[in-house]
């Protein structure tokens, strides 16, 4: 989760705020979403989304392996990092090593186990842009492999919140936000991915300074749906089967006001169930991508299961006279009854159509 403290200037609040994200349980686990949507596809209709609001089991396979940290490597020369020596940094994605896609741990150490040592051509990306370096791995003293002394993670698993569905596509969008890497905080670059069904076991109560968590077991047996794209406004992909539910009205900003709505979320079992909240703000346009309103949670049930937002309840649909308004995305660490939300037209924006 990505949180931040409270403070009693607004412009702070929004600087030092840091997304509400999975519940991630790292494991030693991008095609373009071609969006149908009304929205996106710049047509006048109104869009009409299904509001979901179940919890799933949400995994991610990415595409090439992220370098998440830098260490120095013990032979019999002495000690040092080949990947720093190379040129690479943490946040670059490697995607070939001798002219070999890696889109795995498994992968990296099968060419480093091949080569022994001799110089690789290593392809990465940097910021979006292609980088190539040369490197050789270091045999390790202790056990005599090879290593490039970088820290990789080519995948991440974790719970989060299926926002809505799209009956006339099939599509879905979950968490109001991406999927980022704990350690360097990039965007994961997407290769596989897909959304399992999830059953809240417990949920850890949020308080001042010590934000609360869902707790939930994952059914490894069958997937609900694939990711095809994770991006900054939310992961979106392609539901198997309809969940069922009524489709509403997405709500433009014109139409969204301060005051009551509410919000659905699935906090105990695989019931999903309607809570009150009240939006605060709605922040001007330009402000952020995934803040754009400030709401806080008033249903005394709410309170009482989960003590306000807390991980795994990224993605929780709003709803407000009748329409789909956005997704809850961030929480104040000092005030956990407090968030932020990303608007469900901002969502449909970033669908990468």
């Amino acid at each position: 989760m990505k949180e931040e403290k409270q403070t009693a200037h607004t412009a702070a609040l929004l600087g030092a705020a840091m997304v509400l994200a999975l519940a991630l349980l790292l494991t030693a686990v991008a095609q373009s979403w071609k969006a149908s949507a009304v929205r996106c596809s710049g047509q006048a209709e109104q869009t009409m989304l299904v509001p979901v609001g179940k919890t799933v089991g949400i995994k991610l396979f990415s595409h090439g392996v992220m370098v998440v940290g830098l260490e120095e490597i013990a032979t019999a020369q002495g000690s040092y990092s080949p990947a720093k020596e190379s040129g690479l940094k943490v946040g670059d994605i490697i995607t070939q090593l001798d002219g070999q896609q890696v889109d795995t741990i498994e992968e990296v150490e099968e060419i480093l186990r091949q080569q022994s040592g001799e110089t690789l051509a290593v392809t990465a990306l940097r910021s979006g842009r292609r980088l190539e370096v040369i490197a050789e791995a270091a045999p390790c003293l202790a056990d005599g492999s090879y290593k490039l002394g970088a820290w990789v993670r080519d995948s991440m698993a974790g719970i989060g919140t299926v926002t809505w569905y799209d009956p006339a596509t099939g599509r879905f969008c979950a968490l109001g936000h991406g999927i980022n890497d704990v350690d360097t905080s990039l965007l994961m670059p997407l290769k596989t991915g897909g959304i399992m069904s999830a059953t809240v076991t417990s949920a850890v109560v949020g308080s001042s300074g010590h934000p609360g968590q869902l707790h939930g077991t994952f059914d490894l047996t069958e997937d609900l749906g694939s990711l095809t794209e994770n991006t900054d406004c939310g992961v979106f992909g392609q539901l198997y089967e309809e969940p069922g539910g009524e489709a509403l009205p997405v709500a433009v900003r014109s139409q969204i006001q301060t005051g009551e709505a509410s919000i659905l979320c699935n906090v105990e079992g695989d019931e999903v169930r309607e809570y009150s909240v009240e939006i605060l703000r709605l922040y001007p346009a330009a402000a952020s991508e995934t803040r754009n309103l400030l709401l806080q949670v008033t249903d005394p049930d709410l309170l009482e299961a989960t003590g306000g937002i807390v991980q795994g309840m990224s993605g929780s649909p709003i709803l407000q006279d009748g329409r789909l308004v956005g997704a809850v995305t961030h929480v104040l660490v000092n005030d956990p009854t407090r968030g932020y939300g990303i608007l469900a037209e901002t969502m449909l924006d970033g669908c990468g159509g």
